[in-house]
């Protein structure tokens, strides 16, 4: 029998590597044959023609990728509750990869100095929930700091003929499969310094402590499937927290072209805030991005859909739609418009604690882009926003609304060949 399997390996990785002769083999995707450009977050996917940011290297047929960003921003969110910030939020990462045969050994690392350089408290953002600075209170109208650690992941893949491949991905933390690629590395939101206030419909699990997901590639279709720990990272933020794989998530995607890219998954979360320990999630999504490059410019549209089923409490939906175009390297345009209905924006003794309130945010920025320094692209930028709630709240919050955020953006890039 062990004779058997051998020989069916061998047969597989032989047909494998003469249906892939050619000097370009090297450059496949983490978890299959497909464009490596496909790769985003965990062992999620994006539209292959986006143009990948970074700086990349082929040291001894390792595929070596640096990425990083850096944005020093003000923060002026107006309303009775909004409040004002200086802060940075920033993002490094690196990957790492090679082919042994029909197989390829690939990790994966991201971390952030955000614990330090936004606080435990986070930045004013209004209309934003979800997780806790100090174990006891929960965040509102504030968008929490990432983990230092956001993740350490080691994946293999095996390569089989006719354009398929099975892998496994492992994290501590890491992403399972659940929802679109992370709101700090799909194109459409890549540039714009706020977080989406549908996070915690569409993406909040891209920092978990401890994922384990099987998945199978065929070309353009991809089927991945993760147990996890459900709970969110704690307020501890340059820690490991305890894993639990105590979730399940399961994930169709699919690139039927190089321009888009489409999801559909669905995810139990088992006590996924501290505060609440005793209520769980059921999580649907559903995602489509559309991409489009041609010489020095990009442009990528994403509209998203998640519905949060809580146990015990309501069905909650958030939609999204966002987009940014970069254009000559110069100028970039991005803009996001949400619509999703809360019933965490007020805590006890409020009389409006619990009450579910359909709420929504359209924003709207601009950056000019220019070369400083090597190997970086720096962009200064301007970015404003518009919140809109229902009129038995606008006593809280305003009318509507208005907040805006300037910033300077340092992002690491190859130099232009």
């Amino acid at each position: 029998m062990k004779t058997i399997l051998f020989l069916m390996i061998a047969f597989l990785c032989r047909a494998t590597a003469h249906e892939h002769n050619d000097d370009h083999m090297i450059m496949h995707g983490m978890y299959g044959t497909y464009p490596m450009e496909r790769d985003a977050t965990g062992t999620s996917w994006m539209p292959a023609s986006t143009q990948l940011p970074g700086i990349h290297r082929i040291p001894d047929q390792w595929i070596v990728m640096v990425h990083g960003n850096l944005m020093m921003i003000y923060d002026d969110q107006r309303g009775p509750r909004g409040d004002r910030k200086f802060f940075s939020e920033n993002m490094f990462m690196f990957t790492a990869q090679k082919d042994f045969g029909c197989g390829t050994f690939a990790l994966r690392n991201m971390i952030s100095l955000e614990p330090a350089t936004v606080g435990c408290n986070g930045y004013p953002l209004l209309l934003q929930t979800g997780e806790t600075c100090n174990g006891i209170s929960p965040l509102i109208d504030r968008q929490h700091p990432h983990d230092f650690l956001m993740e350490l992941a080691a994946v293999y893949t095996i390569r089989f003929f006719m354009k398929n491949s099975v892998f496994a991905y492992f994290g501590y933390p890491g992403e399972p499969a659940l929802g679109p690629p992370a709101y700090i590395h799909r194109f459409s939101a890549f540039f714009n310094p706020e977080a989406p206030i549908t996070h915690h419909w569409l993406d909040s699990t891209h920092i978990v402590f401890g994922v384990a997901t099987l998945g199978f590639v065929h070309d353009w279709l991809k089927i991945d499937a993760s147990i996890f720990t459900g709970r969110e990272p704690d307020q501890h933020r340059w820690n490991f927290d305890r894993p639990r794989f105590d979730s399940y998530s399961t994930r169709l995607s699919i690139n039927p072209t190089e321009n888009i890219a489409a999801q559909v998954s669905y995810g139990f979360l088992k006590s996924p805030d501290i505060l609440t320990p005793n209520d769980n999630i059921q999580r649907t999504t559903a995602s489509i991005s559309y991409n489009k490059a041609w010489k020095d410019s990009n442009w990528q549209i994403t509209a998203a859909w998640g519905l949060n089923h809580n146990h015990p409490g309501p069905n909650l939906n958030g939609c999204l739609l966002e987009s940014a175009i970069e254009i000559d390297r110069k100028h970039v345009i991005f803009g996001r418009a949400e619509y999703v209905a809360k019933n965490e924006l007020f805590i006890p003794p409020s009389p409006n604690a619990g009450k579910i309130f359909k709420v929504g945010k359209l924003d709207l920025g601009y950056i000019f882009e220019f070369p400083l320094v090597p190997y970086t692209l720096w962009g200064i930028g301007f970015e404003g926003s518009a919140s809109f709630v229902p009129s038995s709240i606008k006593s809280s919050y305003g009318q509507t609304p208005l907040s805006y955020m300037a910033f300077i953006r340092v992002e690491l890039k190859d130099k232009k060949k």
